[in-house]
């Protein structure tokens, strides 16, 4: 219940900047929105409580869905925020990034490792992108604006953690951004 509703979350968060992103007055950033779908992978690989398979099918599934908003191939986002997730829990299995400036280099490397990613399956699967400078520009400008958003995306998982959680002790744990 906690994956879903992370995920119908923010797939909703994803829509809104989706829909507003573009009517923004910057040039250069209009076409570089925020990795929600990535920040949200990685959060739920980083707080996954027995075993990580509902945390990939709920990144899967928010990847799916985030392929409809974005008009990306099928099964591309699926399969990066799948993997972006499995990363997140390679990197760190106990304790939450904590303070501001942690929460926003975690998210810039979130952002850098969904980019990086989602390059290279592009480039298997010859779907083409354009050039390797634009691509490389478009991901120093999502990168920074992820960092920046990051720490917004990840204190409203944390208070949605914390709305699930069974006792006192377990909400301050989510909330101080504690892994159970």
């Amino acid at each position: 219940m906690r994956t879903a509703t992370l995920v119908i979350v923010a797939y909703l968060v994803c829509v809104i900047i989706a829909s507003v992103w573009r009517l923004l007055p910057f040039g250069l950033l209009r076409d570089a929105p925020p990795e929600v779908g990535a920040l949200t992978a990685a959060y739920l690989g980083l707080t996954a409580r027995q075993s990580v398979a509902p945390a990939v099918a709920g990144s899967v599934v928010l990847g799916y869905l985030v392929d409809l908003i974005s008009g990306a191939p099928p099964g591309l986002m699926a399969l990066v925020l799948g993997l972006t997730g499995l990363v997140a829990r390679a990197v760190q299995q106990r304790i939450l990034v904590r303070g501001a400036a942690m929460t926003m280099g975690f998210s810039a490397f979130v952002a850098l490792v969904a980019g990086v990613l989602t390059m290279v399956v592009r480039a298997l699967n010859h779907i083409p992108r354009g050039g390797l400078a634009i691509a490389l520009q478009h991901l120093a400008v999502v990168t920074l604006i992820t960092a920046i958003v990051g720490p917004l995306v990840w204190r409203m998982f944390r208070r949605i953690d914390a709305a699930f959680a069974r006792t006192h002790r377990e909400r301050d744990a989510a909330l101080e951004g504690l892994a159970p």
